[in-house]
């Protein structure tokens, strides 16, 4: 049974700089950036995976966090709400480079 893309959001906060660039290098390659620390990312199965094991090969388990949050079927642009100048979400489609 394939369940297909899902819409994530991903946040995260690292303590150390040097980390911090990383996991923003990493997760620009699976999502698009509402802001520094915060990515929307349409993701399969297998993709979510992978974030997962790349984040947590750069992430300290002591210092840092992250947080994955399931949105459901993507796009869900549905359930996002802006106030000020609003950012433009992917529309759907492979987001990984």
């Amino acid at each position: 049974m394939t369940v297909g893309r899902r819409r994530y959001v991903a946040a995260y906060d690292i303590a150390d700089p040097k980390r911090l660039r990383r996991v923003h290098t990493k997760m620009r390659s699976y999502g698009y950036p509402l802001q520094y620390s915060l990515f929307v990312c349409d993701l399969e199965g297998a993709e979510l995976a992978q974030l997962r094991w790349d984040l947590t090969e750069l992430i300290n388990n002591r210092e840092d966090r992250v947080v994955l949050i399931d949105l459901g079927n993507a796009p869900s642009s549905a359930r996002f709400e802006f106030l000020g100048v609003r950012s433009d979400l992917p529309t759907g489609g492979a987001m990984i480079v």
